[in-house]
C-alpha cells in the first residue's frame, strides 16, 4: 500500500505534450482536485487536413481524461471505425493520417466553431465541459505554431515525419514558425501563480521545445525554477514512446535522463529547480546533481495504476 505523501496545494501547471503529459495529468487528477490542474499544450503538431483543424496533443489529454481515449492505440477514442478513412483510401485520397469517425465528429466541431470566430482556447473549453473534463486545459497559443523537419528524404511537416513515416527518416533540423506567437489568454497568469511548475514525460525536443519557445513562456518558467520539477521521458537508454532517444542522438545529446536535462539547459537555460528520474536510472543522479539541479528517484513508468500513482505523489510531494 503507498501511503499518502504531503502534496504542494494550489494550482499544479503542467508543460504538456501528448500521450505522456495525458497519464500523467491523470494520475495527478487522482490525488488532487482536478480542478487545481492546468495544463498548457502544445500546438506545434496541430495541423489541417481535409479541411479540418487538428489539435492531436490537445485531443489525447482530452480524450485521456475523459475515459474515452482507445488505449490499444493510445490515441483516439474508444469503440472507434473507420468507414469514412476506409472509404476514402478507396477514392484515393490522403488516407495516411488516419481519423476515427467518431474523432472526426471532433475536428468537425472545432473547425465550424473556428470558423465562427472561436478562438482554439474557446473551442477546446467547449470540449472540455462537454466531456466534463475539469481539468483547465490551455493550447500554448490561439495563434499557428508550427513544427516541421529538415530530413534526410527532404523537409516534412510534422506529421509526415511523426505518422507518414513512422519518425523513421533521420533528422537534420527542427524548426518552429510562429515562435513569436502570443500565448493564449491565462498562459503566462497560470505560470505566474500556480504552486508548482511541471515539465511532463513529453518529447523534449518536439512537444515542450515548441511550447517553450511561444513568446514569454521560457521566461516564465524560468523565474519560478525553484518551483519547477520535470521528469524525464527517458528510461534506461530509451524513450517510454516516441522519437525522443533517436532526436537527442541525432542532435549530439546522451539518450539519458542526463541528456534530456541538459537539452534543456543548453536550450532555454537554468529553467528546472529538480528533476524526476526512473529507478532504473539511480546510477545517474551524480551527473544530474552535477549541472545544479535536485533529484528525485521513483518510477516513471505509468503503465500500471500504482505505478503512475507512485510518481504522481512525487511531482505532488
Amino acid at each position: 500500500m503507498l501511503s499518502k505523501a504531503s502534496k504542494v496545494s494550489g494550482v499544479i501547471c503542467v508543460l504538456s505534450g501528448g500521450v505522456g503529459a495525458a497519464r500523467l495529468l491523470r494520475a495527478l487528477s487522482g490525488e488532487v482536485a482536478p480542478s487545481t490542474l492546468t495544463a498548457i499544450v502544445n500546438v506545434g503538431d496541430d495541423l489541417v487536413l481535409h479541411g479540418l483543424t487538428i489539435c492531436p496533443d490537445l485531443d489525447t489529454i482530452t480524450y485521456t481524461l475523459a475515459g474515452l481515449n482507445n488505449e490499444t492505440l493510445g490515441w483516439g477514442l474508444e469503440g472507434e471505425t473507420w468507414r469514412v478513412m476506409a472509404e476514402l483510401r478507396e477514392l484515393g485520397g490522403e488516407a495516411w493520417f488516419g481519423l476515427g469517425d467518431r474523432d472526426l465528429a471532433t475536428h468537425l466541431y472545432r473547425s465550424q466553431r473556428l470558423s465562427e470566430g472561436a478562438t482554439k482556447a474557446e473551442v477546446t473549453r467547449e470540449l472540455c465541459a462537454r466531456w466534463g473534463v475539469a481539468v483547465q486545459l490551455l493550447p500554448v497559443s490561439n495563434e499557428p505554431v508550427t513544427t516541421s523537419f529538415t530530413t534526410e528524404i527532404g523537409p516534412l511537416s510534422f506529421q509526415e515525419y511523426f505518422v507518414k513515416h513512422h519518425h523513421g527518416v533521420k533528422v537534420d533540423e527542427i524548426h518552429v514558425s510562429g515562435a513569436d506567437a502570443s500565448p493564449a489568454p491565462g498562459v503566462l497568469e497560470a505560470l505566474r501563480d500556480s504552486s508548482r511548475i511541471v515539465l511532463a514525460p513529453s518529447n523534449p525536443l518536439i512537444s515542450l521545445a515548441p511550447l517553450l519557445r511561444v513568446r514569454g513562456v521560457a521566461a516564465a518558467v524560468a523565474q519560478r525554477r525553484d518551483d519547477v520539477i520535470a521528469v524525464s521521458p527517458i528510461v534506461a537508454g530509451a524513450a517510454i514512446k516516441g522519437p525522443a532517444d533517436r532526436l537527442l542522438q541525432e542532435f549530439g545529446y546522451d539518450v539519458s535522463c542526463v541528456g534530456v536535462a541538459q537539452y534543456v539547459l543548453d536550450t532555454f537555460g537554468d529553467m528546472v529547480g529538480t528533476w524526476i528520474i526512473d529507478e532504473a536510472d539511480a546510477a545517474h543522479v551524480p551527473a544530474l546533481e552535477a549541472l545544479g539541479v535536485a533529484v528525485r528517484v521513483t518510477t516513471t513508468m505509468m503503465n500500471e495504476p500504482l505505478r503512475a500513482q507512485a510518481l504522481a505523489r512525487e511531482v505532488l510531494a
